[in-house]
């Protein structure tokens, strides 16, 4: 994946992490055509925008580098945030095959793959269940808090503070508020540590980190997925 946005780096390595694919993440075309000189990959996803080289000249090279060492065709799949009347011939004339939108959904993400990448379709299915990402049962918490009682309470109180922080991280986002972000990540991943989600604890640390470095308009994206998919990890709980 070449891609010389760093939220959407970020972004699309969560997405194949969900589904288990062996992936690299470059920065621009020059990185990604050397990851084709030294190993050989299933599928590309390109950025058309990019510094350096565009997708649309990573692509021609390429075909070219398939060419004069007769390989077999790797689907590639352009990935823009205007799809303009002539840039799907464009993308054709440069040698890819399909096309993603952004802003970019796992779902038409899955679409995408179920298409082109080689494999059953049912490998590109829906997102890890919630067992599957280590997610609390209501037994386990019960066995670890002690009774049902002790369970329902804290969660009630934790939930509580949580969606709080959350709608305040929200706000902080979108007024650009790095120092509430910062606070509101660290207060959220107290929770998330005492409820047990390792997946989002170490997305959350990462973001932290970029944040603190970057600021926050840089990761707008990987902040709202992360409330995102905080919100449906409480809806889970909320329902033990």
């Amino acid at each position: 994946m070449a891609e010389d946005h760093s939220a959407y780096r970020l972004l699309l390595g969560w997405f194949m992490q969900k589904l288990g694919l062996g992936h690299e993440v470059v920065g621009d075309g020059c990185e990604g055509l050397a990851c084709i000189t030294r190993r050989r990959f299933d599928l590309v996803i390109s950025d058309c925008h990019m510094p350096r080289m565009d997708g649309y000249a990573l692509a021609r090279a390429i075909r070219l580098h398939e060419l004069e060492n007769g390989q077999r065709r790797v689907p590639i799949i352009a990935l823009t945030a205007n799809l303009l009347p002539d840039d799907p011939q464009r993308c054709r004339d440069a040698g890819m095959d399909a096309w993603l939108l952004k802003p970019l959904t796992f779902a038409q993400l899955c679409e995408v793959l179920a298409r082109w990448l080689p494999g059953p379709p049912c490998e590109m299915s829906a997102p890890e269940s919630e067992a599957a990402m280590g997610w609390p049962t209501r037994a386990g918490m019960v066995q670890t808090f002690g009774s049902e009682q002790v369970v329902d309470q804290m969660l009630a109180s934790l939930l509580y503070e949580a969606r709080n922080d959350c709608a305040d991280l929200a706000h902080a986002r979108i007024t650009s508020n790095i120092q509430v972000v910062l606070d509101r990540l660290h207060r959220l991943l107290g929770g998330l540590a005492f409820l047990g989600c390792d997946d989002l604890e170490v997305r959350g640390s990462v973001l932290i980190e970029q944040v603190r470095t970057d600021g926050v308009a840089v990761h707008l994206l990987s902040l709202e997925v992360f409330e995102h998919d905080l919100e449906r990890y409480f809806a889970y709980v909320s329902a033990l």
